[in-house]
């Protein structure tokens, strides 16, 4: 399968069975927004509960938070955002077409290392060989020039009174701001972390490729806080790229052949970073990054104590020394692993396509169908069985058309196990069909000892 046609047909998917719709449709859309249908939501949720359970609540040296989106503004220069989330756009004079022009470029030269570089630099490029416009074909570009990519908006009710305050570009600042507040109510003692789920913001230009690069976005960041005095910051950096590495391929069963880690290189790592390397994935338009992981040394607490004027240090209780800890952050886009995570799972056979979803993963673990929809004792059965289930797993009930529909329906949507009652589970032996997605075996299983077969295979 030609990989844009890959992407094609995870697109029509999701639309299709309630996965992701287009956001504003209605109204024409609204470029790089998109809406979580209902089976897209259970997933997404899934994907951020395994997070949160791997990182979180599976460790003993972490605890969470969940922030504000809006933050005090000084927050966002102390951490530099406002002067430096940059990114370098063109546009084009023929038909006013915007674009990153690292994009661009890419998506001409796709060898070309383009990171870091200085707008100059990308100008010197596009002219070099000559790159054209993608929506018109004509050659006649703006100068490269940087934009800030923080959404800007405003508190107060009275207009001449308001404040400027921005939507939050990360979730990691708030993790920051909340340290000292953690330190004082809890009993947490370096080395430890913070992990935190939940919407950021970007006023990115991007050249679509779905999901994967959107206007707002679910973040999944951790700053793991340390003494790099006691703390070897090179194997701590080793551990959470071995735990990274395990939680996407264990816990979200994505082949390890599918992903690499790439390192930053001096011109690309941010000034204040000591160390950057990116979990990619193969998507169908190429590697591209996953999951970041930095070593951000103090340079986050150090600033915000310097702006705020709060003593952010921390007090070894051992031996009373105060210091600013180190830290090491993995970042993830929640909507780039489920982007990944789709992806990974499509496949495609002679009479069907399905997703090889992770049972744990699945927006639904189990459906219930009676054998024929319009048999008042089928039906009957078929609904005890199904209200039943719901107290121990998302189930789904389907009654229309014939079986082999249904059973279409949910392998689309990666439904891991369909039980069917017939009219020997009413007149016979008490048993329903348990159809595997995977393998379509279908086993009869005594309907009292459904919980007990669907807890086993669903890990």
């Amino acid at each position: 399968m030609k990989n844009n046609d890959q992407m094609d047909k995870i697109v029509s998917l999701c639309k299709r069975r309630g996965f992701v719709y287009p956001g504003s449709e209605i109204y024409g859309g609204l470029a790089n927004s998109y809406e979580y249908g209902p089976v897209g939501v259970e997933l997404k949720k899934n994907i951020i509960d395994a997070w949160w359970q791997y990182f979180v609540r599976g460790r003993p040296d972490m605890v969470g938070l969940d922030s504000s989106i809006i933050l005090h503004p000084k927050t966002w220069e102390a951490s530099g955002h406002v002067a430096g989330l940059t990114d370098a756009m063109v546009e084009c004079k023929n038909c006013h077409t915007r674009t990153r022009a690292d994009h661009l470029i890419e998506g001409v030269l796709p060898d070309m290392k383009v990171e870091g570089k200085s707008e100059a630099d990308l100008d010197s490029i596009i002219q070099e060989h000559k790159i054209k416009c993608p929506t018109c074909g004509k050659f006649d570009w703006t100068p490269v020039r940087k934009f800030n990519l923080l959404f800007e908006t405003h508190i107060g009710i009275v207009p001449e009174a308001q404040s400027l305050v921005y939507l939050r570009g990360e979730t990691a600042q708030g993790i920051f701001l909340a340290f000292k507040n953690i330190l004082d109510s809890t009993r947490v003692r370096l080395p430890f972390g913070v992990g935190q789920t939940g919407k950021s913001f970007r006023n990115e230009i991007t050249k679509g490729n779905f999901i994967f690069r959107t206007l707002e976005f679910e973040q999944a960041e951790i700053e793991y806080f340390f003494d790099p005095e006691t703390t070897n910051w090179e194997e701590l950096f080793e551990s959470w790229k071995k735990d990274m590495w395990k939680f996407v391929t264990e816990q979200l069963g994505v082949k390890p052949e599918h992903l690499r880690w790439r390192a930053h290189d001096d011109a690309e790592r941010s000034f204040y970073s000591k160390r950057t390397e990116d979990m990619e994935y193969n998507f169908p338009f190429g590697f591209k990054e996953l999951w970041g992981l930095a070593y951000r040394t103090d340079y986050d607490l150090t600033q915000h104590m310097k702006f705020s004027g709060v003593d952010l240090n921390y007090t070894d209780p051992y031996t009373n020394k105060k210091f600013i800890p180190h830290v090491i952050e993995p970042a993830v886009g929640i909507n780039r692993l489920m982007a990944m995570v789709m992806l990974d799972a499509y496949r495609e056979e002679d009479d069907r396509v399905y997703l090889a979803l992770p049972p744990k993963l699945a927006p639904y673990k189990v459906a219930v169908f009676p054998l024929l929809g319009n048999k008042p004792l089928l039906t009957e059965k078929a609904k005890e069985i199904y209200n039943e289930l719901k107290k121990y797993f998302t189930v789904a009930w389907d009654d229309r058309g014939n079986v082999g529909k249904r059973y279409y329906s949910q392998d689309e949507i990666g439904t891991p196990f369909c039980i069917t009652v017939d009219f020997d589970t009413i007149e016979k032996d008490g048993c329903v069909t348990v159809r595997d997605r995977d393998t379509k075996e279908q086993p009869r299983i005594k309907i009292e000892e459904l919980k007990s077969y669907l807890n086993q295979k669903i890990i």
